[in-house]
């Protein structure tokens, strides 16, 4: 298999992966490049694409071919036997997928997770506390590299020595975030990291819902944490959804905007989750019967407090809760309260919240 002209084909001005694909159900990109012009014509193919295909800039790929070079990088193509079933089930799979780092991971059972780029402390400690239980059943933990909710979800499963897998929407020669440098190292030397795009592309806006479908596509499940109802987590939801997959949401407070897109999404049919053992009681079936893990629970009571700071605890709701309404609720002093809430806020069980209130964590 002549993988210089899939590379070109990629490369062809004005083929996308619909059209790639297209071109395949025919011929190889081989004997595309060597067709005469009628044959391609008869294909659907525009002139100007016709034009690119009898005259190939073959440098555009010295890019490609010398990243390709370089030690623990692929290019998996649709042909290969290599290339992942649960990806060529979606309408829209690509052609060619570039990779770094365990191709075996693509053929295990994976779980999504996904949700907004700034999420709340307790969105991120669920993100993380989910991804290190469902990991450590035996599931890849599949995101998207991104700020927030992903980066907890990828550090989760890193963290219990777990498989995880980040799709990217730039070529793999870059990072971005520019701040995941290292996590990206981190998740090359024990997991994978793909994306459809060819090494020297830079991130684009249209570029990160293409790589949504692929996040959806890879997995048999997807869980959202915390999203807004306009976001790109409800639109990768929704890929989830056309592609047969089941789809999980965290529920939140109605006070909350980041739980309105998971609200919204129960509401549609989405399942609702409180523990992981909600998800793994769906999954656990295609994770070759390992026993599962204890499940994380809703509230875990800290019994190493001491009595007044538990019922001050207590008291903190999940969603933001002020100090006049513990006043009331407590029968403790402004000054008693903001002391127990300091030992509280250092000790991680509660956050700051907007507008000076606070709200539990664990």
């Amino acid at each position: 298999m002549a993988q210089k002209h899939w590379l070109m084909l990629l490369r062809t001005p004005g083929v996308g992966s619909k059209t790639f694909l297209k071109c395949l159900a025919h011929c190889s990109p081989e004997a595309l490049f060597a067709a005469p012009r009628e044959s391609l014509l008869q294909l659907g193919l525009s002139t100007k694409i016709i034009d690119s295909l009898k005259n190939p800039r073959w440098d555009l790929i010295e890019t490609d071919l010398s990243w390709l070079a370089q030690e623990n990088n692929h290019a998996i193509l649709w042909a290969d036997a290599n290339y992942p079933q649960q990806l060529k089930e979606i309408p829209d799979p690509p052609p060619i997928l570039f990779a770094r780092g365990d191709l075996d991971l693509m053929h295990f059972p994976q779980i999504a997770i996904v949700g907004s780029r700034n999420p709340s402390s307790t969105g991120l400690q669920i993100a993380y506390d989910f991804a290190q239980s469902l990991a450590s059943s035996g599931f890849t933990i599949t995101s998207g590299l991104a700020l927030g909710i992903d980066a907890a979800s990828h550090k989760g499963a890193l963290n219990v020595q777990g498989a995880t897998i980040a799709v990217t929407g730039t070529g793999l020669d870059r990072v971005y975030p520019a701040a995941h440098k290292d996590l990206a190292t981190d998740i090359v030397a024990t997991g994978l990291i793909l994306s459809e795009f060819p090494p020297g592309t830079l991130a684009k806006a249209n570029h990160f819902p293409r790589r949504n479908r692929i996040i959806s596509g890879l997995c048999m499940g997807l869980l959202v944490v915390e999203a807004a109802k306009k976001s790109g987590s409800l639109i990768t939801a929704r890929m989830a959804l056309e592609q047969n997959r089941d789809v999980f949401a965290i529920p939140g407070s109605i006070y909350n905007p980041l739980a309105r897109g998971c609200n919204a999404l129960i509401r549609d049919g989405a399942k609702l989750v409180e523990t992981t053992q909600d998800i793994l009681e769906e999954l656990a079936p295609h994770i070759n019967d390992r026993p599962l893990p204890q499940a994380i629970t809703k509230t875990e009571q800290s019994n190493d407090l001491p009595e007044e700071q538990q019922n001050l605890l207590n008291h903190i709701q999940f969603s933001p809760t002020f100090i006049d309404q513990l006043v009331l609720t407590t029968k403790l002093t402004v000054d008693n309260i903001s002391s127990h809430l300091l030992i509280l806020e250092l000790q991680g069980y509660i956050s700051p919240t907007h507008g000076g209130g606070y709200q539990r964590n664990k």
